[in-house]
């Protein structure tokens, strides 16, 4: 093989990079080159799932994003977690498996995407899905992606089903049927007690065929052009350039954070925009880094009496001993626990066809990732809008690819968002008030009982709102009538040839839940659209 000529070149070896590298070099004809900024995942805390809690926010595997300042939060600006490793994000989040809803699929295939309707991409989710229930209609076995059980359950956990259940959440075993109304474990992505990333399900098991060359620790620069053909990539790796040349296709997976960033450096994006940069205009697109779309979440949390939590045990050296020996011996324990345990869906109110409301139930309490437990036992009732109405932006600070990216998230910038962010601490407050949880005497913690009128409690949103990590939307697809489309149902950006763009950024709409697995259906379906197109 050629050092520098491939017939793809994918940028980004996360989620959808994994997944794309794995099929495009299946063909041993077809040369493949995938550069990843980061590095190998050959640390332990990648592999064990509390790891969540050491990867973030180390530049070990995080990139240490951060956003602007946002009125919605009172003026604070949030840490903007995203894994610098193989495997991106997956090899750093929460594990959890979800779909989304099937109305939220049918909503991009109301919207003019054919091909992207639920019954279209189901089949997708399941082709590469091992699921423990088994094969179903609806999930998949024998694939690359593992779904397993959670291996650990908590006395606090199964109560407050129960409260959501008097409140009116119905339980449920799956979240991942199209529709995931309830209340219930998450499903997650491990396996036999570790976290599998899709590094380890899609890219290391073929990283031995001669025609697939990993790049790591290469940071991609810009796109390069002749005239509106895309024709390469220039990447900088151990402080020297190097050209890869692409002669199909290059395939930007960078992720709804970066790939706008690398858009506009190589010229394509809003025209004055670009020109303030100082960049060359290759096609103006001014959707590139707009429609901005991520789930805020409030984190309410109650103290509680009389019951085991993560707060006392980890307090306790004797159980983080027992801890350790319980994962060593037989892979269980607090050790293999996603951040979060249980969550449920449900609607702010009567006005929503579907769940618009997502909560993540933990055993646990602390002010943010990263810092120690409360010396209390406490109970965290994070909720989320699923669909929310504000929109923020991404885009290149500087032409320096060193340079990180300007975050505007806008959170809470709509009255529908405030409105939704005022009915769900209520409803929270509803569940934890249930007889299921009166036995542990609940006590507000944050926001704190007293928050009780409109306004206050939008203040209160603003202090306790953060961000849970699903970025997306910041390069979507949509039709040519469209001003904000950046690329098409195939994926292809718009107006230039030989470029797409396959990660989170193409989402017209967020999906409703944890969005790792939605890419990793992207990715797939991309995958096939360029084998197709072939």
């Amino acid at each position: 093989m050629a050092e520098n000529k491939f017939d793809y070149v994918i940028i980004g070896a996360g989620s959808a990079g994994c997944v794309l590298a794995n099929r495009l070099s299946k063909d041993p004809n077809t040369r493949v080159a995938l550069i990843e900024a980061g590095g190998q995942d050959n640390w332990i805390w990648l592999h064990i799932p509390v790891g969540y809690l050491y990867a973030m926010n180390n530049p070990r595997a995080d990139w240490m994003f951060r956003t602007e300042d946002d009125a919605g939060l009172n003026g604070r600006n949030l840490a903007y977690p995203r894994g610098k490793v193989i495997g991106g994000c997956s090899a750093i989040n929460a594990m959890i498996y979800m779909r989304g809803q099937a109305a939220d699929y049918d909503n991009w295939r109301q919207g003019g995407l054919d091909g992207w309707g639920w019954d279209d991409v189901l089949p997708i989710f399941k082709s590469h899905e091992d699921h423990f229930l088994g094969e179903s209609a609806h999930h998949g076995a024998g694939g690359e992606w593992k779904v397993d059980e959670p291996r650990i359950r908590w006395k606090l956990l199964d109560d407050f089903a129960e409260a959501a259940a008097e409140t009116g959440i119905p339980p449920t075993s799956d979240f991942n049927t199209g529709d995931n109304e309830g209340c219930g474990y998450f499903h997650v992505n491990q396996s036999g007690g570790r976290r599998w990333s899709a590094a380890r399900g899609f890219l290391k098991p073929v990283l031995g065929r001669p025609n697939l060359s990993l790049i790591t620790n290469a940071l991609a620069h810009r796109i390069l052009f002749r005239e509106r053909r895309a024709t390469g990539v220039l990447i900088r790796q151990d402080a020297q350039e190097r050209v890869l040349e692409a002669g199909r296709e290059v395939i930007l997976s960078a992720g709804a954070v970066a790939t706008p960033p690398l858009l506009e450096r190589s010229g394509i994006g809003d025209g004055k925009r670009l020109g303030d940069l100082g960049v060359q205009v290759v096609r103006h697109l001014p959707g590139v880094g707009a429609n901005l779309q991520d789930h805020l979440q409030l984190r309410l949390i109650f103290k509680v009496s009389g019951v085991r939590t993560l707060n006392s045990d980890y307090r306790s050296v004797l159980k983080r001993m027992i801890f350790g020996v319980q994962y060593a011996l037989f892979r269980k324990g607090p050790l293999t626990m996603a951040p979060s345990h249980v969550g449920a869906f449900t609607r702010s109110s009567p006005d929503f066809a579907t769940p618009n409301l997502q909560f993540h139930i933990q055993p646990l309490s602390l002010d943010k990732f990263g810092d120690p437990v409360h010396p209390f036992d406490a109970l965290t009732v994070s909720v989320a809008n699923l669909r929310p109405t504000s929109r923020g932006s991404i885009h290149a600070a500087s032409r320096d690819a060193e340079d990180p990216p300007k975050i505007v998230t806008n959170y809470l910038s709509t009255e529908d968002d405030r409105r939704v962010a005022i009915q769900s601490i209520r409803l929270a407050r509803r569940v934890v008030a249930a007889e299921a949880l009166k036995r542990y005497q609940p006590e507000e913690y944050r926001p704190g009982a007293h928050v009780e009128s409109d306004q206050d409690l939008i203040h209160a949103a603003g202090d306790i709102g953060t961000t849970i990590f699903h970025p997306v939307g910041t390069a979507k697809m949509g039709l040519e009538s469209d001003p904000l489309a950046v690329t098409d149902g195939r994926l292809r950006v718009r107006g230039v040839d030989g470029l797409r763009v396959i990660d989170a950024s193409i989402m017209p709409n967020i999906t409703s839940g944890n969005t790792n697995s939605p890419t990793l259906m992207i990715a797939e379906k991309g995958a096939g659209l360029i084998l197709a197109d072939r």
